[in-house]
């Protein structure tokens, strides 16, 4: 026997003492990294024409306040909200299948992804006001039946004056709101192909409505998939809404902050103030986003689980027993 416990003390492996690769080009680019920070910092500090107590003192002034909270705060849960509620119903219908709501949804998504939101704002802006001072919601063709036949009625119930409406916050959350409904639309449907057919099937099989399923069943599941491109999605439109100058909105963060730079020579104090406004908004909704995620992907992926130690491999060599 001490031959044969002499032969598996042989075989089993000793204690390995290895070391880490060395990775050169880490520290290069650590350096390198280092020295660059280290000179932005430099250029902010010692260059006075930043101007970072006056850019902090625009910051505080009650119309740039009043810009961010109205054109790009609720700017932005106006537009949201139209483009989420939206573009769910429109990305069901482009999976519906009927041909004729399938091509009306296609034909949206077209036209608002074609059309640059600066350009489809400065229409609604102008544009629309001037081909339609007023539109009236009636019968069609109405006034023009109730002027042949010689009626006093030309079957019209509400008049809405167009160029009181046009230039004002609520037409630029609308522009908005439709043109992210568009973009919004395909994450939705990429969201519900992305759950497998038996979960409807199965629901379905139970004995629920199309309807009661698709909100019961589909869209929770495909959460996990739509929520983080509509985070992206938010955080875009908080930038977006400096968009809405083109309607004109005067009371939008960046018109503010460009009015008090031109105002006061102070262009790149302004540039600053407004910078740091938009990088707060969309650092807490990056938060916000981070923590939805988070909470829509539970049950999905593996757990982590400690792997428990061999003891095997544990046992320094030359201590195995006879």
């Amino acid at each position: 026997m001490p031959t044969t416990a002499t032969t598996e003390t042989a075989d089993r492996p000793g204690i390995i003492h290895a070391r880490p690769v060395p990775h050169p080009g880490r520290w290069v680019a650590l350096v390198v990294i280092i020295v660059l920070l280290a000179m932005m910092i430099s250029s902010f500090v010692t260059n006075e024409r930043w101007n970072f107590p006056k850019a902090f003192e625009i910051m505080q002034q009650t119309p740039v306040l009043e810009g961010l909270w109205k054109g790009t705060i609720i700017g932005t849960i106006g537009a949201m909200a139209i483009g989420v509620v939206g573009g769910v119903i429109i990305g069901v219908l482009r999976l519906s299948s009927n041909p004729i709501l399938r091509g009306v949804s296609f034909v949206y998504t077209w036209f608002f992804r074609g059309i640059p939101r600066l350009v489809l704002l400065a229409m609604i802006g102008s544009g629309v006001g001037f081909l339609y001072n007023r539109v009236d919601f009636g019968l069609p063709f109405g006034q023009q039946f109730g002027e042949w036949l010689g009626l006093s009625q030309d079957f019209t119930f509400f008049t809405l004056n167009v160029n009181q409406f046009s230039s004002t916050l609520i037409a630029g959350i609308i522009g908005l709101g439709l043109s992210e409904a568009a973009y919004m639309a395909e994450i939705a449907r990429a969201g519900i192909l992305s759950v497998d057919k038996g979960q409807a099937e199965a629901a379905q099989a139970l004995g629920m409505s199309s309807g009661k399923t698709m909100r019961r069943i589909v869209l929770p599941q495909a959460m996990r998939v739509i929520v983080p491109p509509t985070g992206n999605e938010t955080i875009a439109m908080v930038k977006d809404t400096s968009l809405l100058s083109a309607i004109p909105v005067i009371t939008e963060l960046f018109y503010q902050t460009s009015a008090i730079g031109n105002r006061t020579l102070l262009i790149m104090p302004a540039f600053v103030a407004v910078t740091a406004w938009y990088l707060i908004v969309g650092s807490v909704l990056m938060v916000g986003q981070y923590f939805l995620e988070k909470r829509f992907s539970r049950g999905f992926g593996e757990s982590k689980k400690k792997k428990p130690k061999d003891s095997r491999f544990a046992r320094p060599a030359g201590a195995g027993g006879a």
